[in-house]
Parts: structure tokens; C-alpha cells; sequence
């Protein structure tokens, strides 16, 4: 685990949850109703970001269904980091135009990972070959197709380039993560043993340390948290803390210390609670994600405050 969170590997960023679908499987119910935070709240947030970031990623919901909001943080990371942060940008790419992917280049985007070619989303992918068409019209190399998780691809090719993916049922989002309109809708994943929380998109590394994946932390619109699904409380509030007091702050505590590991089932050994109990609990629940809410909700409470746990207001209207 490292010490300086001065500089963080990744950052994975959902400024928004508007999107223009509203699929099935989504963790955090984005949609024509989901739920934003303000311009200022943004960019409050950037200037609450750690001094050296090697990518950043952005996405929502979906980013360019909020695209005032999204030039507006692009034009700041730009004042900020200029061009030693790669700047990745997440979408389902239903409204990509020749002129829009213009500007976002033109506004640092150096990557572009269309995360819908799945059956889950509306076109279930069948714009493949159109944007595949409109990126290479605009010099965009297509040859790495997969999710960035090689270090070597994120953090030293700045060349433009886009790749895609979608959700499984093993994998990513669909019948996964145990949270949002996949808990609605009764698509998460009921494997006791699956640990999400060892993998990309996990917990694990956050806090560093290890070099087969990333050291990346995720923020849900303003809440800090290890992972993409995101703890019970998170870690803190990106509007008013600087993120790297708040990672300074957890690498202090035995709970996040073992998430870093990848060890979700050990996070209460300090409190007599053993690894065997713990997997007995997610057992019966039948999914980590599950596991992790209930031992917050229990043993958490220090997170438990008002400031932590405000929820997002539906119906588009903006959260201060």
C-alpha cells in the first residue's frame, strides 16, 4: 500500500447518472430521470482531485446526455492537468456525432470505450459499425478494442484510440453487481463465491501496492469510494474533502486495509468477526456486494452521517 495519494493511477468518475436509455441491468439507475449534481459541484470536485492522475475516466449514466456539463469539466481538467492526465470517456455511443466526437478531441479526449454492445442496451450494439466507420473517419485507432487494464496501454499511449465491451452475465455489470435497477429487476448474480471485490472494478489496489491491476478509486457523482459499486457509505465527499486526505484517512483503518487486499471476507477480523462467518453471511445473502452493505450497516456507523448517506435527488434535478 503506498502513502502518498498525491498521485492516483485511475479515477474512475460518474459526474452524471442522466442517460438517454434506461437498461435493465444499471447499478445506479441512471436514465431520463437520473439523478446529477451542479456545475459548481464539478467543479468543486476537480479541485479537490489529486495533483497527478494518469487517467481519468468519465462516464455516467450517460456523459453526453449532459454534455454542457461534460465540455464545461473537460475544459477544466485541461486547465489543470493539460495533457498529463489521459482523459477517457465512457459511453453507450447512441449520440455520438461526427461534430461532438470533434469537440471532445478537440477538448482532450484521447480515448472512447463504447460500453453497449451487449444485449442489455437499447441497439444491443447494432451501431457497431457505424461508430467503428466515424472513428476511423477522424484518424481514431481502433486496434485495441478491449477495456484498458494494462498499465502499459493507459498510462503511456496518448495516441487517440477507442475500444468496446458490454455487460455479461460473469462479468462487468450484467447479473452482477447487487445493486440499482439490476436488483429490480432481479438480474444480479447469486454466487456466494464470486469475490468482485479482488477484480478491475473492485476494490482491491485502491489504496495500491499491487501491480497486475490498477490502483483506481471511483467517484459516484460526489461519494469516494474503492469500487465501482460503490461501499454502503462512502469514503467521503469529493464536493468538500480533498480526495487525498481521504484516502490518507482509510489506509488507516484495518476494514479498508483488507478491501485493498481484495479480502472482503477478512474486513472484520479486528472485531472478532471471522473470515468463516463472514462467508457463511454472504452465503445466505448470496452475493458479496450484499455482504459488504450488511457489515457497514453494522459496524460502520462512524460513516453513518448525514453528510455520507444523502441520497441523490431523482427526476433531474441537480444535489448540493
Amino acid at each position: 500500500m503506498q502513502q502518498n495519494f498525491h498521485h492516483i493511477e485511475s479515477i474512475y468518475w460518474v459526474f452524471t447518472q442522466l442517460c438517454n436509455d434506461e437498461c435493465d441491468h444499471c447499478y445506479n439507475d441512471s436514465g431520463p430521470r437520473g439523478a446529477r449534481i451542479s456545475e459548481a459541484d464539478c467543479l468543486m470536485i476537480i479541485e479537490n482531485l489529486p495533483d497527478q492522475i494518469d487517467r481519468l475516466i468519465l462516464s455516467g449514466g450517460e456523459p453526453l446526455a449532459d454534455r454542457k456539463k461534460l465540455y464545461l469539466i473537460l475544459d477544466r481538467l485541461q486547465q489543470r492537468y493539460g495533457g498529463a492526465t489521459q482523459i477517457m470517456l465512457q459511453t453507450n455511443g447512441d449520440l455520438l456525432t461526427p461534430q461532438i466526437l470533434d469537440t471532445l478531441i478537440e477538448k482532450g479526449v484521447t480515448r472512447f470505450d463504447i460500453a453497449s454492445i451487449d444485449r442489455y442496451h437499447k441497439h444491443a450494439g447494432e451501431r457497431l459499425m457505424v461508430l467503428a466507420e466515424l472513428f476511423e473517419s477522424r484518424g481514431v485507432n481502433g486496434d485495441d478494442k478491449d477495456p484498458l487494464i494494462e498499465k502499459d496501454n493507459y498510462l503511456h499511449q496518448q495516441q487517440l484510440s477507442w475500444g468496446f465491451w458490454g455487460a455479461t452475465e460473469d462479468m462487468w455489470l450484467g447479473g452482477n453487481w447487487a445493486r440499482g435497477r439490476a436488483m429490480e429487476k432481479d438480474i444480479w448474480k447469486r454466487d456466494p463465491e464470486h469475490n468482485f471485490c479482488a477484480i478491475l472494478s473492485g476494490a482491491r489496489n485502491f489504496l495500491g501496492g499491487y501491480d497486475d491491476i490498477p490502483q483506481e478509486i471511483s467517484i459516484q457523482l460526489w461519494k469516494i469510494n474503492p469500487c465501482c459499486p460503490g461501499t454502503l457509505y462512502p469514503m467521503g465527499d469529493a464536493r468538500r474533502e480533498k480526495v487525498t486526505e481521504v484516502l490518507q484517512r482509510v489506509s488507516k483503518m484495518e476494514v479498508f486495509q483488507k478491501l485493498n487486499e481484495g479480502e472482503p471476507w477478512r474486513m472484520g477480523e479486528h472485531l472478532g468477526i471471522s473470515e468463516s462467518t463472514a462467508r457463511e453471511r454472504t452465503r445466505q445473502l448470496q452475493n458479496i456486494c450484499l455482504y459488504c452493505d450488511q457489515f457497514f450497516a453494522e459496524h460502520m456507523q462512524d460513516f453513518n452521517t448525514e453528510a455520507f448517506i444523502a441520497l441523490p435527488v431523482a427526476n433531474g434535478q441537480a444535489i448540493s
